[in-house]
């Protein structure tokens, strides 16, 4: 049995995290950590996701349950996930990292704490969007440059990151597929008189509002025809469940950076 921990455990994504550790076969929950000023330090886990009693006491340190987890899922902030992946490097714990906004120093503070332990970092672990990656490298490979990219997301009025990890993947996939780099070509937004759009720009839309989980569609228009690649999701469940999938994969895995198309033998 893998012992996960969960942090943010008393969040929106830590409850439906804690929730889908205990569906998952092969998976406990072991500890829970919450900010260490939160009110909720001392509760029972489980009745704070809603569960019921399950006997894991949340904590407000992530150093004071080593002993209790094998493997940390964490969905929270890119500061809080470098901290987190520091401490569970020094101690061999395997680390599941679906955080985004991470900036590209960030992420190679991933890379490199991955040359100790295995860790799994995805900015999105749905199933359906691990598959849309796929579809859209064949289609930018196949449409090549006759056809115009925008890649429009929606998402609650919560989320603090613009455009999403999810939402800059898409446009990396399609970018590289392309022969482009995303870094010169993205547009985000526009404003005012922009002038005619050049064949090689790949435009991105941000909206935020209420409490839409996470909607993405990736446009391809040419002359004449438009293609749409879509993926919208309508829980936090199925984030969740790709974490868990995730954590059994990584658990016999050696020391390695990995992400969710490499769990799902897409590569």
């Amino acid at each position: 049995m893998i012992r996960v921990a969960i942090t943010g455990a008393a969040g929106r994504m830590g409850k439906v995290l804690t929730e889908a550790v205990q569906e998952a076969e092969g998976l406990s929950l072991g500890a829970a950590i919450v900010h260490p000023e939160s009110t909720l330090i001392g509760a029972d886990a489980g009745e704070v996701a809603g569960l019921g009693r399950l006997g894991v006491a949340i904590t407000g340190s992530l150093a004071d349950v080593l002993n209790d987890f094998d493997l940390l899922v964490d969905f929270t902030f890119p500061a809080l996930t470098l901290e987190n992946l520091e401490l569970c490097k020094r101690n061999g714990k395997r680390v599941v990292i679906g955080t985004t906004g991470l900036n590209e120093a960030e992420k190679a503070e991933v890379a490199a704490a991955a040359e100790s332990v295995p860790v799994m970092f995805a900015p999105n672990m749905s199933v359906g969007v691990n598959v849309a990656l796929n579809l859209l490298q064949t289609a930018a490979g196949v449409l090549g440059d006759d056809y115009d990219v925008e890649i429009i997301e929606t998402h609650h009025r919560h989320k603090k990151d613009a455009p999403s990890g999810t939402a800059l993947r898409m446009g990396e996939v399609v970018a590289d597929a392309l022969g482009r780099n995303l870094k010169e070509c993205a547009v985000y937004g526009r404003e005012g008189f922009t002038g005619e759009r050049s064949r090689t720009e790949i435009g991105f839309e941000t909206v935020r509002a209420g409490d839409v989980v996470g909607d993405h569609t990736v446009l391809f228009a040419g002359i004449g025809e438009r293609i749409e690649i879509s993926h919208k999701a309508s829980s936090r469940m199925t984030f969740a469940k790709g974490a868990m999938r995730a954590a059994t994969w990584l658990s016999d895995r050696p020391s390695g950076l990995y992400d969710m198309q490499d769990v799902l033998g897409l590569k």
